[in-house]
Formats: C-alpha cells, sequence, structure tokens
C-alpha cells in the first residue's frame, strides 16, 4: 500500500466519533444526523511528500504574490492573519477544538494568538475556531451517503465560543460521497452571518464511490468555484464583508484543474496545507502543493500530536514564517 494510501487509511482509523457518543448518551447527535452512529474521520495528513512520478518535466517556477483581485473593504486578508483551533467537540481526537474543556480551550488559543503576534507585530492577528461540521463516515447511514452531519445546537455552541473571543468560525465540510451542492444551502442561515466563513475537504470527497478512508478524495475548480460562487451570492444578496474558503490539500490530485478557479474579490480563497510530519516534510509538502500551485492565499496546519509523535518539535510561528509564501492562514489540530 502506499504512502498517500496508507496516510489516508491511518487519518481515518485514528479517532472514534458517534459509536462512543451513542454508549456514552449524546442521544442528541444522533437523531439530528442523517446519517449513521459510526466513525468519524480525523484529520492527520500525509507523513510522507510523495512525488509526482507522472511529471517527467520541471514545473515553471510559480509568481508569488498571486496577481489577484483587491482586497475589499472589511476583507479580513490580508490585512491579518487568522489563527485557528480546529475540531469538533464531540471527539477529544479529531483536533484541539474538543479536546480541551472549552475555557483551557479559549486560553490556549490566546496564548497561541500572542505567540504570533510576538512572532510577527506587522500583522493583526484574527482568531479563529473551526469546526467540522459534516464528518465523512465509513458507513453509508440512513442517507447513503457516507458523511454526518452536525447538529445547529452544536454549531451555535461552537459560534458562541468563537464570539467570547471576538474569533470568526470557519464550518468544515467533509462530503464523503455527497456533493457540495447537497450540503451548503443548509448551512446558508448560518454563512449568512458576517463572521462565518467555509471549508472544504477534498480528501474525503469521494467521487467514484470509494468509501471515505480507502482512499485520498478529489475535488476539481468546479468544486471550489461552487463553494465560492455559492459565497459570493450571499455576500451579494445579504450585503456582507466578504467571505474567505479554505480548501485543504496535502497530496497534488486533491485539486485538479486550479488554473480554472475563479478569483473574485468577494470571496478570499486559501489553500491549506495540512499534512503532517517532520518541519522538513511539512516544508516540503507546502512547496510541492501549496507553493508550486498558486491560486490566492496559503494556510498551514500545525499538529499538536501528529506532528510531535516521532520526537520532532512542533514548528514555531518564527518556523512557519520562514515559508514561502508567508501563510496567512494557520491552523492547530
Amino acid at each position: 500500500m502506499n504512502d498517500q494510501l496508507l496516510s489516508g487509511v491511518r487519518r481515518f482509523a485514528a479517532a472514534l466519533i458517534m459509536g462512543a457518543f451513542v454508549v456514552c448518551g449524546y442521544t442528541a447527535v444522533a437523531a439530528a444526523q442523517n446519517s449513521v452512529k459510526s466513525r468519524g474521520a480525523p484529520k492527520a495528513a500525509a507523513r510522507r511528500v510523495a512525488p509526482d512520478a507522472r511529471s517527467k518535466k520541471a514545473l515553471p517556477e510559480p509568481i508569488w504574490p498571486v496577481d489577484g483581485p483587491e482586497p475589499l473593504p472589511g476583507s479580513v486578508l490580508p490585512a491579518k492573519r487568522i489563527v485557528a483551533f480546529y475540531g469538533n467537540p464531540l471527539q477529544k481526537r479529531m483536533g484541539i477544538l474538543g479536546e480541551l474543556p472549552p475555557e483551557e480551550m479559549l486560553a490556549k488559543l490566546d496564548r497561541e494568538v500572542s505567540a504570533w503576534s510576538a512572532a510577527d507585530p506587522s500583522t493583526p492577528v484574527q482568531p479563529a475556531l473551526h469546526l467540522i461540521t459534516v464528518v465523512a463516515q465509513p458507513l453509508p447511514g440512513t442517507a447513503g451517503k457516507y458523511r454526518m452531519r452536525m447538529d445547529s445546537a452544536l454549531i451555535e455552541r461552537v459560534y458562541g465560543w468563537a464570539k467570547q473571543k471576538n474569533a470568526i468560525l470557519f464550518l468544515d465540510i467533509q462530503v464523503g460521497q455527497g456533493t457540495l451542492q447537497e450540503e451548503l444551502p443548509r448551512l446558508s442561515g448560518f454563512l449568512k452571518r458576517p463572521d462565518v466563513h467555509l471549508a472544504i475537504d477534498p480528501e474525503f470527497s469521494m467521487k467514484h464511490g470509494e468509501i471515505p478512508g480507502t482512499k485520498i478524495g478529489t475535488f476539481d475548480a468546479k468544486d471550489v468555484n461552487y463553494a465560492a460562487g455559492f459565497l459570493h451570492d450571499l455576500v451579494v444578496s445579504e450585503k456582507l464583508p466578504p467571505k474567505i474558503l479554505i480548501v485543504h490539500r496535502f497530496t497534488r490530485d486533491m485539486v485538479t484543474g486550479y488554473k480554472r478557479i475563479k478569483l473574485d474579490p468577494r470571496v478570499q480563497i486559501v489553500m491549506n496545507m495540512d499534512g503532517w510530519g517532520s518541519p522538513s516534510f511539512k516544508r516540503e509538502s507546502y512547496r510541492r502543493y501549496v507553493y508550486q500551485y498558486p491560486v490566492e492565499y496559503t494556510g498551514f496546519k500545525l499538529f499538536y500530536k501528529n506532528d510531535t509523535k516521532k520526537g520532532d518539535k512542533l514548528m514555531t510561528p518564527a518556523d512557519v514564517l520562514g515559508l514561502n509564501p508567508r501563510p496567512l492562514y494557520i491552523q492547530y489540530q
């Protein structure tokens, strides 16, 4: 089994979510989902950077910064750097957002925000919480989509935590065998809020009927454009400040047709490198899959546990600021 497939299986198998909640009596979750009482999809991306075996020729040197639209008033990027805590409060192993009690988690977020402010005083820090709102599953569930939707009460609870810290909220979508067209409209009530933004995860987009976790999934530019267009329409109709769209990536084929991704100042697109491993592997993954394929803005994910479990040290803000281009979205899991 190759490194990419093995890493995907490990990511998927690393955490339990729904089965544990039902055993423990968390009935509200099961009642709210159009899915099965099952397992959750963790985020612990590829340890190794796989070479692009089909690429015989050297790729042209990318141009940074991207020649994109000028930011509109009210845009978060590039005036600020976002520092986000990722996860789901129903499962500790899916990320720091659910690993600690809320007050401890928010206090830790404060410390990370302070560290980034100190490392780059010229760029104000915008705190954020990043909630996995639709979780890929290994079983089809009642909808047959291999995904589980979190209920509105959970989203409201995390939104309330964010408000305590003047943080913005990201809703993260793992579609399983479903589509963004099925998932985004039901979240429009939250996305109409000026401080709620969107993230989409290609790893768990199983376009050819695969079971999530058995293969790394993919989104095409048309999927990214659909999500961006959905946000664009909300910004226009609701007279909102620009939205942010995070797209996760740690392999080349997780996002295809990047040159066809359409840019608009009403939706700021961030390609987020979310692979885990040693600092050298993470730098190389960022170079191969984010730097090499410029879209608009960049992000970088840090794993408190997976990045350090082989004895490596977690990259510091100063380490990450050494990347080119400097990421403007920082995610901690």
